[in-house]
């Protein structure tokens, strides 16, 4: 009679092969766990350019025009010391999805959703004689 050869992985290099992969894994996942952090941080600092380029625009609309509302992508912009008020900036942005927008009086908050803290960008709308402040706070993302 003939013997038949089994083919497989003994249980030995299963074993082997597991725990390689537990090891890979602890030293993996707190690395992109930190990722996620990372990105909303990223995210956060792209929308603050993404206003300061608006506030810049609408800055420049109305210089050109010399009129207020300026016209941005259909949307009327008030302008206030030749700057898009608090109430309008965000009309200013194409997209600010992922951020809850509030204002209260003339400043306009743009929080990050799912941060579980701070992680967010305020625009305080123009002084006389002066540009609007933009802040940024990733302190929390």
């Amino acid at each position: 009679m003939k013997t038949r050869k089994q083919g497989g992985f003994t249980l030995i290099e299963l074993v082997v092969v597991i725990a390689l992969l537990g090891i890979l894994a602890a030293f993996a996942i707190p690395r992109f766990a930190s990722l996620e952090r990372e990105a909303r941080s990223a995210t956060t600092q792209g929308l603050s350019g993404s206003v300061r380029s608006a506030a810049a625009m609408a800055h420049g609309l109305f210089l050109a025009t010399g009129s207020t509302p300026v016209n941005m992508e259909g949307n009327p912009i008030d302008i206030v010391n030749g700057y898009p008020d608090a109430a309008t900036i965000a009309d200013t942005l194409a997209d600010s999805t992922g951020f809850t927008v509030s204002t209260a009086g003339p400043v306009t908050t743009f929080v990050k959703d799912g941060a579980g803290g701070t992680c967010e960008v305020e625009y305080t709308q123009a002084a006389v004689n002066n540009p609007p402040a933009i802040a940024v706070d990733v302190s929390g993302c």
